[in-house]
């Protein structure tokens, strides 16, 4: 039976709009996984008895609070903050916190949806959830920050701990903002516990954190080559983003032998034909880690690169695209454009970057496309392994670390294809992703019984 024909998908998911009135970007990730579920459960009694992704697709809990702070002109200002912890089957709670001006309940949602079928994927025992504020970092002191996050954190760590929720970093919050927020942890609790990843290596964090999913990203995408007997040396590359996560995908792209073509920010993209070498790409990286700049001055630095102002770099010709910014920022006219021009691979290291209309493109021109559960899952691996060393307060070396990264994104791709081969040659990796990461959670809820 065809997806758009199945009744009882069209019944389900009538029922998340109904109960998630104006949340679209959770209705979309629902969506985006009830489809390849529901073809995967039609025969499994059980599923539908338990109603398990029902209960999937419907929070444990959202919490929701205020949170005060004072800004350095001594004005009070109050934001909104959020924990959604979504499913435990298979640990404790785990995923970001997000600090940006778009965050609300329904973003949250959908990224602590996305977030229990990407941990399930790295076959590490963490559950799903994320959390957030609409407080916008960008234009703040570190003072103004550094109030902000301990007043966020005296409310959220009675929802927290490393056995209960374990949050990590997200759009907005770096090392700078979890060093924040675990001081004042500690300082209401008079505990010193693993209960948030992330953290500076001085105090309790682990080695490849800050490379590990634009890493992983890159590394998912040489499976999905190997998996067709191709690699990345002499490729092409599109990267959105100028963030942790881009700039990394960007340097390990760089060093298997590919080419670098675009960064971007919110105002728009650089194009630099030449490629963004090794030297140029350790200069975005002060600018945007350290100086905090805007991405046009690559273009005033380097001849020969041009910045796009307002747009996305998605009309460039390569062969690889790794859109690493924010969710739906690759639309149906972009996905169009990456085919025409001959695009053969396109790997998420963002979360849900690909509107669901972009991504029926790339399965119809049937090219290699990595969902962000799967492709960025290198993220959260290495802080579910940082959540390990907390608890036997040890440190694992960067060589370790880095072939544990490496073994745990060829699990994931391995996974995907045991679930998503077509048996004609094509891999629809979203469907792997989807159907692996929900049957292990799935077998593990049915195994709790209906509660």
């Amino acid at each position: 039976m065809a997806v758009s024909d199945h009744a009882d998908l069209e019944r389900f998911m009538e029922g998340v709009k109904k109960r998630n009135p104006g949340q679209s970007e959770f209705i979309q990730a629902v969506q985006e996984v009830a489809q390849d579920v529901f073809d995967f459960i039609e025969d499994k009694e059980e599923y539908h008895e338990a109603q398990i992704l029902r209960r999937i697709a419907e929070p444990d809990r959202v919490v929701s609070f205020r949170v005060c702070w004072e800004d350095d002109n001594h004005n009070i200002r109050v934001q909104r903050g959020w924990r959604v912890q979504n499913n435990n089957a298979i640990g404790p709670y785990k995923g970001g916190i997000r600090f940006h001006s778009s965050v609300n309940e329904s973003v949250l949602k959908f990224l602590a949806f996305e977030q229990t079928f990407k941990n399930s994927l790295t076959g590490l025992p963490m559950g799903g959830g994320k959390g957030g504020s609409n407080f916008n970092p960008k234009g703040k002191s570190d003072s103004e920050i550094m109030r902000f996050c301990q007043s966020f954190m005296t409310e959220l760590y009675r929802h927290i701990g490393p056995d209960i929720d374990v949050p990590a970093g997200d759009i907005g919050v770096g090392s700078r903002e979890i060093g924040f927020m675990f001081g004042q942890y500690k300082r209401i609790t008079n505990r010193w516990e693993g209960v948030l990843t992330g953290k500076g290596i001085e105090y309790g964090g682990s080695k490849m954190r800050p490379e590990a999913t634009g890493y992983g990203a890159v590394y998912f995408l040489c499976n999905m080559l190997a998996h067709k007997d191709d690699s990345i040396e002499g490729k092409t590359a599109a990267i959105s983003g100028s963030g942790n996560v881009a700039l990394h995908a960007a340097e390990k792209f760089r060093e298997l032998g590919g080419k670098v073509l675009t960064l971007s920010d919110s105002d728009g993209f650089i194009h630099d034909p030449d490629g963004i070498d090794e030297d140029k790409l350790a200069w975005v990286k002060d600018l945007k880690l350290n100086r905090r700049g805007r991405i046009s001055e690559y273009a005033d630095e380097f001849s020969g690169a041009e910045f796009h102002e307002g747009k996305r770099p998605w009309h460039v010709d390569v062969d690889c695209a790794l859109p690493c910014a924010t969710q739906n920022e690759l639309e149906e006219e972009g996905a169009k454009a990456l085919v025409d021009n001959g695009c053969i691979a396109v790997v998420e290291g963002a979360n849900m970057p690909t509107t669901l209309e972009g991504v029926k493109i790339f399965h119809e021109a049937r090219i290699l496309y990595g969902p962000g559960k799967a492709a960025n899952a290198g993220g959260v691996a290495i802080s579910g392994l940082e959540m390990s060393q907390n608890a036997e307060r040890i440190s694992w070396n960067h060589d370790r670390l880095h072939d544990m990264l490496t073994d745990l994104m060829e699990g994931i791709h391995e996974k995907c294809v045991t679930y998503g081969d077509q048996g004609d040659g094509y891999v629809d990796y979203v469907k792997g992703a989807n159907i692996a990461g929900f049957k292990k959670v799935a077998d593990a809820m049915l195994a709790f019984g209906v509660v």
